[in-house]
């Protein structure tokens, strides 16, 4: 059975179509479980060779970690780290206001106190205010590099600053912009460059094009990642769950070689053009962004931000309301002639109902 919904008119996901490489891989792979190496050896080979990549473009070949679900899982897994290696008995972590919700899953399970730090009139988090908020039990410091809803960046060097002073682990959730931001023409410090940055989440399975689901946990140090070991009587595990799916793995790694750094250079130059002529075009009738885009999310000022939802979800058009704005996400499976025509659309909406 074929579902009959494809991403053609899809501007509200940070998934996309995975690549024919991924695919393919995926597919020989299917029935490989990396929940017992000993039974899959050369599977957990593979992903080594899938975190050293994601290492080399986050500033750091040498980098461990494995391959997760996503972000979510990623998040927790990071937070479970910083609880255990700070052994505070009432540990806390401090996020921004635009953390992931996965953050509140971790706080669920590790019982660790989550504080929320305000934003700036930028949108990133305020470094000040994590300042107020850390203390002795602070576990992690965690930064955003591309938030959910605008894409922004926070000022990780500065959050790094703080965690070191604090002792804390700084974690950095990347999950979207880890494979953007190093492609940019603009070069942002979020990554393992940054001296007190420990830990990453990314996701092969956004703008990584792999298949779903392909997250990925990497830390620096190896001393990090063996905070998460489990003994079993076959092996040690350091994942959340047992069984896990070498197909991922698999599809990863595939892509991720396949493309190498020149090609995801090229799939993220034509998503920030494209997301450039959007702004361009719906400026000329009045429409704005929030923000200047930073990576390929741009997120709108509307009035009767629900009725023109409506109106675009009416047309067919897979929107997102998020932060008081109409949120897009120009991903590899938009082209320019859907931009174009999205914008023919919002333009007629907004003219009926301004």
């Amino acid at each position: 059975m074929r579902l009959n919904r494809g991403y053609e008119r899809v501007l509200s996901s940070m998934c996309t179509y995975p690549h024919p490489a991924a695919v393919r891989a995926h597919i020989d792979h299917i029935h490989t479980n990396l929940g017992d190496p000993n039974l899959f050896p050369e599977m957990a080979a593979l992903e080594r060779r899938a975190i050293a990549i994601l290492g080399s473009f986050l500033g750091a070949a040498d980098a461990v970690g494995y391959i997760t679900s996503g972000g979510t899982e990623s998040n927790i897994q990071a937070i479970r780290a910083s609880k255990l290696i700070c052994g505070a008995r009432k540990p806390n972590i401090v996020v921004p206001e635009s953390a992931h919700q996965s953050f509140e899953k971790a706080q669920d399970f590790t019982g660790v106190e989550v504080r929320q730090a305000r934003l700036d009139e930028r949108y990133a988090v305020d470094v000040s205010s994590v300042e107020e908020l850390v203390d002795e039990n602070t576990a992690c410091v965690v930064g955003i590099a591309g938030s959910t809803a605008l894409g922004v960046v926070d000022p990780i060097p500065a959050l790094a600053r703080v965690a070191c002073d604090t002792d804390a682990f700084l974690h950095v959730d990347a999950a979207f912009g880890g494979l953007v931001l190093p492609f940019l023409e603009k070069k942002y410090r979020f990554d393992f460059r940054v001296e007190g940055v420990r830990s990453i989440a990314v996701d092969p399975h956004k703008m990584g094009m792999s298949t779903i689901p392909s997250g990925g946990l990497l830390f620096k140090e190896p001393t990090d990642f063996d905070a998460l070991s489990t003994n079993t009587f076959y092996s040690v595990e350091r994942s959340m769950t047992g069984t896990r799916g070498g197909a991922s793995v698999a599809a990863t790694l595939a892509v991720l070689e396949h493309l190498g750094f020149d090609g995801y250079r090229d799939v993220v130059r034509e998503c920030m053009r494209l997301t450039n002529l959007c702004v361009e075009r719906a400026a000329e009738f009045g429409v704005y962004p929030v923000v200047t885009p930073v990576m390929n999310i741009v997120a709108f000022k509307l009035p009767n931000l629900q009725r023109v939802a409506l109106r675009l979800t009416a047309r067919g058009w897979r929107v997102s309301v998020m932060g008081g704005a109409l949120r897009l996400v120009i991903m590899p499976h938009i082209d320019e002639a859907t931009i174009l025509q999205f914008v023919d659309d919002l333009r007629e909406i907004v003219k009926v109902d301004p």
